[in-house]
């Protein structure tokens, strides 16, 4: 039995999604259909008076484009254990260690990291610049001496004049830490902390600096995240302070191994970290929310979402777990000062984290190795995480924006259900989708194409019962975010 008039089931849609993927992925397939490949959007005829919307199995970025497939299959697994083996053998990356010592320490990694940026901006036709972006710490938690900090930054610019300003950011942090945060000197290889996050970061940005995007992608390596987020929170801040336009946030932190402490391994897993009530909400948006329910519903929400379904698919091979925590608990990572800024961010990281092999002093116990040495990271793993990245950078980079103004209209008390929205600016736009889910759905399951307009009316379908939102759709089918409605006032 459907569970809204007039919708489509599901169920069989579902299973034969599903066996393609399965097929793919070999002894270690996949268990659901929530790794299964979405499909393309199927045509449906809406009117006002007769609404019809398809189904939760047809819901999803679309299939995974030959293009797209081509780039995933050329993320290279030696590259990133190249990176990973590199960034270690610096000895340390502490923020606080030599910064100008041209074979340990922060700087020589912050050196050798601004060349291989260097190297993959020559291939992208002078679209793609590198720059170093530093400042100076005055002391401060764990920085007991001005210190200078820098990102290095790789910007590669959005090829359609309309999108241009609009930005993604993916980053990892480079410096690292032993036991003692401010301990410059001692042994600190940071192997999945986080030179695994580098490592996915660096990667992505080869293959994609020779392909264009209608949007603007930011490639970074921080420092200071050990410290307490100094490296991102500049960047973040800066960002803000000069009006920047950044759609969405993905950090990579500790995205190194497969394996849990007892052993077990998830190595088709992958969390991502994605808040629910907004860091920066206002007290008169937290009035709202309340009065509306829009709790699951914030716009690191629907940037999860948006990443589970584009990066679920068999050129990944992965599966998107969305952890409903900004992060873990009591912890933090570099999309949080994006969030801070009112930006959407989330975070990526490993299934089950082994705490024996992070900020730990190089050691032997018992027989037992400590540290974050490269031995215990799952290199493959890592180059499938930056898939799932650059899988759902490449939709959201090559679709319209999420569109915005969307409003419930609550003139009036009705059992339809009125939304509006302003106009998106691409050229390439093809119209607008209207998605719907059961309140206690965690995913969108349902949609209505409504063409070019920018308002429409469901019939018989009362805002008290369902969640709506609404996202653009360019010529090619690429699809924006999800954009949460407020009520009109």
């Amino acid at each position: 039995m459907d569970r809204f008039p007039g919708h489509l089931a599901a169920g069989s849609a579902a299973l034969l999604l599903l066996l393609p993927f399965v097929l793919d992925c070999g002894e270690e397939s996949l268990k659901d259909n929530r790794g299964a490949e979405p499909s393309s959007l199927a045509s449906t005829t809406v009117s006002s008076s007769s609404t019809t919307a398809t189904s939760s199995s047809e819901l999803g970025a679309g299939r995974v484009r030959d293009d797209v497939r081509r780039m995933l299959r050329e993320m290279d697994e030696d590259n990133v254990e190249h990176t990973i083996r590199k960034l270690v053998s610096f000895g340390t990356r502490n923020t606080l260690s030599a910064q100008d010592n041209p074979t340990r320490g922060v700087g020589a990694a912050r050196d050798w990291l601004k060349a291989q940026f260097d190297a993959i901006a020559a291939t992208s036709g002078g679209r793609m610049n590198v720059e170093l972006l530093s400042y100076v710490q005055p002391p401060a938690s764990r920085i007991p001496v001005p210190t200078t900090i820098t990102d290095v930054v790789a910007t590669l610019r959005g090829t359609q004049a309309e999108s241009q300003g609009r930005t993604y950011v993916v980053s990892g942090h480079y410096d690292s830490m032993c036991t003692d945060p401010t301990n410059a000197t001692c042994d600190a290889p940071g192997a999945d902390d986080d030179a695994s996050g580098v490592a996915a970061v660096l990667e992505m940005a080869r293959v994609m600096a020779t392909r264009t995007f209608d949007a603007t992608i930011v490639f970074m390596a921080v420092a200071g995240e050990e410290q307490g987020l100094y490296g991102s929170n500049f960047f973040a801040t800066t960002a803000k302070a000069a009006g920047r336009d950044i759609a969405g946030m993905f950090t990579n932190d500790i995205v190194g191994s497969s394996r849990a402490d007892n052993g077990e391994r998830d190595p088709r897993v992958v969390r991502v970290f994605a808040e629910g009530v907004p860091t920066a909400e206002t007290p008169a948006e937290a009035n709202v929310r309340r009065s509306v329910g829009g709790e699951n519903d914030s716009p690191s929400r629907q940037l999860a979402r948006f990443i589970k379904e584009a990066g679920e698919n068999s050129a990944t091979g992965m599966r998107v777990h969305i952890m409903y925590r900004r992060d873990r608990y009591l912890r933090g990572g570099d999309h949080i000062p994006f969030l801070q800024q009112g930006y959407a961010a989330v975070r990526f990281t490993e299934p089950h984290e082994d705490y024996a092999h992070q900020h730990q002093n190089v050691r032997v116990e018992d027989g037992k190795q400590f540290g974050d040495l490269p031995e215990f990271v799952d290199f493959a793993y890592t180059t499938r995480v930056a898939r799932v990245n650059a899988a759902a950078l490449t939709a959201l980079a090559r679709a319209p924006a999420a569109p915005k103004g969307v409003q419930i209209v609550t003139a009036r008390l009705t059992n339809d259900t009125e939304l509006r929205w302003e106009p998106n600016v691409e050229p390439d736009l093809a119209g607008y989708e209207i998605v719907f889910r059961e309140t206690t759905e965690p995913l969108w399951t349902d949609t209505i194409e409504v063409g070019k307009e920018t308002s429409f009316t469901v019939k018989n379908m009362s805002k008290d019962n369902v969640f709506f939102g609404v996202r653009a759709v360019d010529r090619e089918g690429h699809r924006s975010p999800v954009t949460f409605p407020r009520p009109s006032q």
